[in-house]
């Protein structure tokens, strides 16, 4: 059995039976092609069912030089999933990962935005070019829905639901949400909508789509990137922001004014409370700083 045809079949059982999205089912083929170009350079020829648990190890340990102990985690559950595959289907009766344990990380608390830094960005949005509207109507759905980045992309004009306060969003696995939309992401959306979008040449796979590119297309991740890179720079806020900052600045801004965990739950898609759950430890700081500034024994 060759390594390109079973990464093949395993490719498609992630997109039928697992339901993933095709970012997740990249990220998983990159783990077992670092193993396969490994087994290439180190001139060692064994297949995916023939491959031993100390040929796994020395790969795993000369892996772990060049990567820090979050990627290291990251390949070797990877890996453990594709060797779980190759059982499920009988071709293997054991997974070689089994005893591999990984490094033990902790749990990265997510950089956030105070709301005045937020303001402070959108404040920043040139107006009077031709992407400003639009810019500030993705910014303003970012932090208003707290949306991924590729849930931004995938928005569909379709998804919109004003009259009712919410939008449908499609998120990891395809599957569907409601969230709901503030009168102001609203108010910039129509604004972006009526005054840019509708004058623009749309090229027709790109019809439904909100958030276009110059050219009348779907806006990619990278440019959605690119866009709060060069605002945060110009803003001169001194952290590393992304378009995922928005979505946890969302979160926590909930719970500290007093949002319940469930429905911030439902609100980011998060199948399990515990992702959810790594909002309550920012909370605790806001929690000391409320004690520390208003309690009369500080």
């Amino acid at each position: 059995m060759k390594w390109l045809n079973i990464l093949k079949d395993y490719q498609n059982y992630l997109r039928l039976e697992r339901g993933l999205s095709e970012n997740s089912i990249i990220n998983y083929s990159l783990d077992i092609k670092k193993l396969m170009q490994w087994l290439e350079t180190n001139e060692i020829e064994v297949s995916p069912i023939t491959i031993s648990e100390e040929t796994l190890q020395q790969f795993i340990y000369e892996i772990a030089k060049k990567v820090n102990p979050r990627s290291q985690s990251r390949l070797i559950s990877g890996l453990k999933g594709f060797f779980n595959y190759l059982i499920f289907e009988d071709y293997r009766k054991t997974n070689p990962l089994e005893l591999i344990e990984a490094p033990k990380i902790g749990r990265k608390l997510p950089d956030t935005l105070a709301i005045e830094e937020i303001d402070t960005l959108i404040k920043t949005i040139d107006l009077s070019s031709k992407q400003g509207e639009r810019n500030r109507a993705i910014i303003e759905t970012l932090y208003g829905c707290g949306l991924r980045v590729s849930e931004l992309t995938n928005l569909k004009i379709s998804d919109l639901y004003f009259e009712e306060g919410f939008i449908k969003v499609t998120g990891k696995g395809d599957k569907q949400r409601l969230v709901p939309i503030g009168p102001t992401t609203q108010k910039y959306i129509e604004i972006y909508r009526k005054e840019i979008r509708r004058h623009q040449k749309i090229q027709p796979q790109a019809k439904d789509t909100l958030f276009l590119n110059q050219h009348g297309k779907s806006l990619t991740r990278a440019m959605i990137f690119t866009i709060v890179k060069r605002l945060a720079e110009k803003a001169g806020i001194p952290k590393t922001i992304s378009p995922h900052t928005f979505r946890h600045s969302f979160a926590t801004h909930l719970l500290e004014n007093g949002a319940d965990l469930r429905a911030i739950q439902q609100m980011l898609g998060h199948e399990s409370i515990t992702t959810t759950e790594i909002y309550t430890h920012i909370d605790r700081k806001h929690l000391t700083e409320v004690i520390n500034r208003f309690h009369p024994r500080r």
